[in-house]
């Protein structure tokens, strides 16, 4: 359900969350590697979520991408909304224009209940939720 990007730039803030602070930074080819991604893509991704405030980053020397506390707030669905968009969540599964409450589309009724629900659990859970989750061993990342 979710696309390749949306995937990535969740590995990658669950990686800066896990490894980085304000102090230790670290540079989006050195992201790249662990979670399986080419750095110019990943270098792209995050630069969108700077962009947004969902990562935080410094340039220079001793720059690169990190994880602030506010960032680390920031709710699961915020970064799946910068990279797809909210369309996404809240389009019609079958890409119809016309799909709505009074014209659903096959799938709008059969799936609407759980996309709420899938909605509703993205919106309750931060970054460092699943960072947190990860550390303690209830989740499994390759990282």
């Amino acid at each position: 359900m979710f696309s390749n990007s949306s995937k990535y730039a969740i590995k990658a803030v669950l990686y800066l969350s896990l490894h980085s602070n304000s102090t230790r930074k670290i540079m989006a080819k050195d992201i790249a590697q662990p979670i399986n991604v080419p750095p110019a893509y990943i270098a792209k991704l995050l630069q969108e979520l700077v962009r947004t405030d969902l990562v935080s980053s410094v340039r220079g020397p001793k720059g690169g991408f990190f994880m602030s506390k506010e960032n680390n707030n920031q709710k699961v669905i915020d970064v799946l909304n910068v990279i797809d968009g909210e369309k996404k969540f809240t389009g019609c599964l079958l890409s119809l224009e016309a799909c709505n409450e009074e014209k659903p589309c096959p799938l709008h009724n059969i799936l609407s209940t759980s996309r709420q629900h899938m909605i509703k659990v993205l919106n309750e859970h931060s970054i460092a939720d699943l960072a947190l989750a990860v550390k303690n061993g209830k989740a499994y990342l390759p990282l």
